[in-house]
Protein backbone atom coordinates (compact mmCIF):
# COMPACT_ATOMS: atom_id res chain seq x y z
CA UNK A 1 0.00 0.00 0.00
CA UNK A 2 1.52 3.02 -1.25
CA UNK A 3 2.21 5.95 1.72
CA UNK A 4 0.24 9.14 0.96
CA UNK A 5 -0.78 11.93 3.19
CA UNK A 6 -3.21 13.84 0.45
CA UNK A 7 -2.88 17.18 2.34
CA UNK A 8 0.52 16.97 2.56
CA UNK A 9 0.86 15.45 -1.11
CA UNK A 10 -0.44 18.56 -2.09
CA UNK A 11 1.37 21.14 -0.35
CA UNK A 12 4.52 19.08 -1.61
CA UNK A 13 3.33 19.78 -5.22
CA UNK A 14 2.43 23.19 -4.40
CA UNK A 15 6.10 24.12 -3.42
CA UNK A 16 7.56 22.25 -6.76
CA UNK A 17 5.34 24.30 -8.82
CA UNK A 18 8.14 27.18 -7.50
CA UNK A 19 10.93 27.98 -10.15
CA UNK A 20 14.31 26.45 -8.46
CA UNK A 21 12.45 24.14 -6.52
CA UNK A 22 13.40 20.49 -7.02
CA UNK A 23 11.23 17.29 -5.28
CA UNK A 24 13.47 17.66 -2.18
CA UNK A 25 13.88 21.05 -1.56
CA UNK A 26 9.52 21.17 -2.34
CA UNK A 27 9.50 18.03 0.91
CA UNK A 28 11.93 19.96 3.06
CA UNK A 29 9.86 23.22 2.76
CA UNK A 30 6.71 21.16 3.56
CA UNK A 31 7.60 19.32 6.40
CA UNK A 32 8.80 23.04 7.49
CA UNK A 33 5.68 24.34 7.38
CA UNK A 34 4.31 21.13 9.22
CA UNK A 35 6.27 21.76 11.84
CA UNK A 36 5.39 25.32 12.04
CA UNK A 37 3.10 26.49 15.43
CA UNK A 38 -0.33 27.15 14.09
CA UNK A 39 -0.45 30.75 14.45
CA UNK A 40 2.79 31.09 12.32
CA UNK A 41 1.41 28.64 9.98
CA UNK A 42 -1.88 31.21 9.42
CA UNK A 43 0.38 34.30 8.94
CA UNK A 44 2.34 32.74 6.56
CA UNK A 45 -0.73 32.26 4.16
CA UNK A 46 -2.32 35.63 5.75
CA UNK A 47 1.07 37.41 3.95
CA UNK A 48 0.88 35.38 1.15
CA UNK A 49 -2.60 36.34 0.64
CA UNK A 50 -2.35 39.89 1.34
CA UNK A 51 0.48 40.23 -1.00
CA UNK A 52 -1.92 38.99 -3.67
CA UNK A 53 -4.48 41.23 -2.91
CA UNK A 54 -2.19 44.56 -2.31
CA UNK A 55 1.00 44.36 -5.03
CA UNK A 56 0.26 45.73 -7.77
CA UNK A 57 1.72 47.68 -10.60
CA UNK A 58 3.14 51.00 -10.68
CA UNK A 59 0.70 53.35 -13.15
CA UNK A 60 4.12 54.81 -14.27
CA UNK A 61 7.09 52.42 -14.74
CA UNK A 62 5.29 48.87 -13.99
CA UNK A 63 7.28 47.63 -11.10
CA UNK A 64 5.38 46.00 -8.16
CA UNK A 65 4.17 48.25 -5.46
CA UNK A 66 1.43 48.46 -3.16
CA UNK A 67 1.06 52.37 -3.49
CA UNK A 68 -0.59 53.60 -6.94
CA UNK A 69 3.13 54.81 -7.74
CA UNK A 70 6.09 53.08 -6.78
CA UNK A 71 8.44 54.70 -4.12
CA UNK A 72 11.46 55.01 -7.02
CA UNK A 73 8.66 56.92 -9.56
CA UNK A 74 7.56 59.21 -6.42
CA UNK A 75 11.16 60.41 -5.47
CA UNK A 76 12.10 63.83 -6.36
CA UNK A 77 15.23 63.61 -6.16
CA UNK A 78 15.47 61.14 -8.57
CA UNK A 79 16.50 61.72 -12.22
CA UNK A 80 14.08 62.16 -14.65
CA UNK A 81 15.74 62.59 -17.82
CA UNK A 82 17.11 59.06 -17.43
CA UNK A 83 15.33 55.82 -17.49
CA UNK A 84 16.19 52.32 -17.38
CA UNK A 85 14.17 49.57 -18.94
CA UNK A 86 14.26 46.10 -17.36
CA UNK A 87 12.71 42.43 -17.71
CA UNK A 88 11.61 42.16 -14.60
CA UNK A 89 10.91 43.87 -11.05
CA UNK A 90 14.17 41.54 -9.79
CA UNK A 91 16.15 43.50 -11.81
CA UNK A 92 15.49 46.43 -10.56
CA UNK A 93 16.63 45.48 -7.22
CA UNK A 94 20.01 44.15 -8.34
CA UNK A 95 20.25 47.61 -9.96
CA UNK A 96 19.42 49.83 -6.83
CA UNK A 97 22.21 47.59 -4.88
CA UNK A 98 25.05 49.44 -6.48
CA UNK A 99 23.88 52.19 -5.34
CA UNK A 100 24.97 53.96 -8.35
CA UNK A 101 22.06 54.48 -10.54
CA UNK A 102 19.80 57.28 -10.15
CA UNK A 103 17.36 57.39 -12.56
CA UNK A 104 13.88 55.94 -13.20
CA UNK A 105 12.82 52.30 -14.10
CA UNK A 106 10.44 50.53 -16.97
CA UNK A 107 9.74 46.98 -16.03
CA UNK A 108 8.91 45.10 -19.24
CA UNK A 109 7.44 42.02 -17.40
CA UNK A 110 8.79 39.65 -20.09
CA UNK A 111 11.20 39.90 -23.28
CA UNK A 112 10.04 39.51 -26.92
CA UNK A 113 9.80 35.76 -27.96
CA UNK A 114 7.67 34.86 -30.89
CA UNK A 115 8.15 31.28 -29.96
CA UNK A 116 6.65 31.10 -26.65
CA UNK A 117 3.76 33.59 -28.00
CA UNK A 118 4.99 36.82 -26.77
CA UNK A 119 4.98 39.53 -28.73
CA UNK A 120 5.12 43.36 -28.10
CA UNK A 121 1.02 43.79 -26.84
CA UNK A 122 2.27 41.25 -24.17
CA UNK A 123 4.79 43.32 -22.64
CA UNK A 124 4.56 46.88 -21.14
CA UNK A 125 5.93 48.93 -24.16
CA UNK A 126 2.75 50.87 -24.69
CA UNK A 127 3.21 52.44 -21.55
CA UNK A 128 7.17 53.21 -22.31
CA UNK A 129 6.58 55.06 -25.51
CA UNK A 130 3.64 57.43 -23.48
CA UNK A 131 6.11 58.12 -21.04
CA UNK A 132 8.78 58.41 -23.64
CA UNK A 133 5.64 61.20 -25.41
CA UNK A 134 5.09 63.62 -22.79
CA UNK A 135 8.51 64.19 -20.60
CA UNK A 136 11.88 65.44 -20.92
CA UNK A 137 13.69 61.57 -21.03
CA UNK A 138 17.06 62.22 -23.15
CA UNK A 139 18.03 58.70 -22.26
CA UNK A 140 16.83 55.48 -22.16
CA UNK A 141 19.38 52.79 -21.13
CA UNK A 142 18.05 49.18 -22.58
CA UNK A 143 19.09 46.84 -19.33
CA UNK A 144 17.58 43.41 -20.00
CA UNK A 145 19.74 40.22 -20.22
CA UNK A 146 22.19 39.52 -22.81
CA UNK A 147 20.41 36.53 -24.31
CA UNK A 148 18.76 36.17 -27.86
CA UNK A 149 15.45 37.28 -26.63
CA UNK A 150 17.05 40.06 -24.47
CA UNK A 151 19.08 41.26 -27.76
CA UNK A 152 16.39 41.28 -29.81
CA UNK A 153 13.95 43.10 -27.21
CA UNK A 154 16.49 45.96 -26.87
CA UNK A 155 16.94 46.24 -30.60
CA UNK A 156 13.43 46.39 -31.35
CA UNK A 157 12.57 48.85 -28.90
CA UNK A 158 15.60 51.20 -29.89
CA UNK A 159 13.94 51.06 -33.32
CA UNK A 160 10.94 52.66 -31.61
CA UNK A 161 12.40 55.05 -29.35
CA UNK A 162 15.13 57.08 -31.56
CA UNK A 163 13.08 58.45 -34.08
CA UNK A 164 11.20 59.93 -30.89
CA UNK A 165 14.63 61.91 -30.41
CA UNK A 166 16.04 60.47 -27.40
CA UNK A 167 19.12 58.20 -26.98
CA UNK A 168 19.13 54.82 -26.97
CA UNK A 169 21.96 52.80 -24.75
CA UNK A 170 22.42 49.26 -24.09
CA UNK A 171 24.54 47.63 -20.99
CA UNK A 172 28.43 47.23 -21.72
CA UNK A 173 28.65 43.71 -20.96
CA UNK A 174 30.45 43.42 -17.81
CA UNK A 175 27.63 41.33 -17.47
CA UNK A 176 28.05 37.39 -19.31
CA UNK A 177 26.43 36.61 -22.37
CA UNK A 178 23.35 34.41 -21.38
CA UNK A 179 23.82 35.24 -17.52
CA UNK A 180 21.03 36.93 -15.51
CA UNK A 181 20.89 40.23 -13.52
CA UNK A 182 19.53 39.65 -10.86
CA UNK A 183 22.90 37.14 -10.50
CA UNK A 184 25.36 39.85 -11.11
CA UNK A 185 27.46 41.46 -8.45
CA UNK A 186 27.11 44.87 -7.72
CA UNK A 187 30.80 45.73 -9.26
CA UNK A 188 29.67 44.07 -12.36
CA UNK A 189 26.31 46.06 -12.86
CA UNK A 190 27.93 49.03 -12.10
CA UNK A 191 30.65 49.08 -14.85
CA UNK A 192 27.84 47.38 -16.72
CA UNK A 193 25.96 50.73 -16.15
CA UNK A 194 28.90 53.07 -16.74
CA UNK A 195 30.18 51.28 -19.63
CA UNK A 196 26.91 51.52 -21.68
CA UNK A 197 27.06 52.55 -25.09
CA UNK A 198 24.34 53.86 -27.72
CA UNK A 199 22.42 51.16 -29.90
CA UNK A 200 23.02 51.59 -33.64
Amino acid sequence: MKYDVLPLTRLIEQFERMPGIGKKSAQRLAFYVLDMPQEKAKQLAQTILEAHEKIHRCAVCQNLTDQPTCQICSDDKRDRSIICVVEGPKDVLAIERTQEYNGLYHVLHGLLSPMNGIGPDQLSIRELLSRLSDSGVREVIMATNPTVEGEATATYLARLIKPMGVRVTRLAYGIPVGGNLEYADEVTLYRAIEGRREIG
